[in-house]
């Protein structure tokens, strides 16, 4: 028992393993928090999620500009990361566009 306790005192939590647990629960979060939201919500949901993308989208920008020599790891993420965003505030804008369109009167 003592050696059990001493163990895992002593062993850390490696940081893939902890952001990758992390990240997992995300998931989890985010599947059920979109899925309960009524669809009278979707319009604000959809503002949110663009002014969320847009600030992630800064993030990308730093982190393809945070390399000096050339291409690497982070650089090649955070370009992945910023099309993505773009896509998403982009395509949200669209959508928010054509759900405000059907609360105006046609004539």
């Amino acid at each position: 028992m003592n050696m059990i306790i001493m163990a895992g005192a002593g062993a850390g939590v490696s940081p893939f393993v902890f952001q990758l647990a992390i990240f997992v629960l995300a998931i989890f979060v985010g599947y059920f928090v979109v899925w309960a939201v009524t669809p009278a919500l979707h319009t604000p949901l959809m503002a949110v999620t663009n002014a969320i993308s847009s600030v992630i989208i800064v993030g990308a920008l730093v982190a393809v500009s945070s390399s000096a020599s050339g291409i690497s790891l982070s650089s090649g993420f955070g370009l992945v990361a910023a099309l993505l965003c773009a896509v998403n505030i982009f395509g949200g804008f669209l959508v928010t566009q054509r759900m405000l369109a059907m609360y105006k009167k046609k004539g």
